[in-house]
């Protein structure tokens, strides 16, 4: 089973849109998977635009593939080396840290990951809304 940058249970990323290298809704990787499909990211129109710009166009549909298009919002299974590429340039979306595989941080720390930990607000206590 594998784990994520805490070395918990990997949870779910997505499953409206289904993301994940195998379309399981998880960030999960095998040998077969090149992308590294690792990082659990919550799209931006900023990060969408920045990935189309480098010839990776997530926001447009693809009907062929039962692909709608992302929006702002989504999250998403990226690729490690495309979520790097954005971090280098200002652009990283944040990260949904217990849905990011732990294989993650063989390529960046976990202290820079919190970084760009999202915060779920259904999980966030009153104190943390105040």
């Amino acid at each position: 089973m594998e784990k994520n940058v805490f070395g918990e249970t990997l949870v779910q990323c997505s499953i409206e849109p289904l993301t994940g290298f195998y379309r399981d809704g998880s960030c999960h990787t095998g040998a077969d998977d090149p992308g590294r499909h690792l990082v659990c990211a919550i799209m931006t129109d900023e990060f969408l635009q920045f990935s189309k710009s480098k010839g990776n166009d997530l926001s447009s549909p693809m009907p062929q593939y039962r692909f709608a298009g992302l929006k702002a919002g989504d999250r998403w299974c990226l690729c490690v080396l495309r979520w790097i590429e954005a971090w280098n340039e200002g652009k990283a979306p944040l990260i949904m840290l217990e849905a990011t595989n732990e294989k993650v941080v063989d390529f960046v720390s976990l202290n820079e990951l919190v970084k760009y930990a999202w915060k779920n607000p259904e999980k966030q206590t009153s104190d943390e809304q105040d």
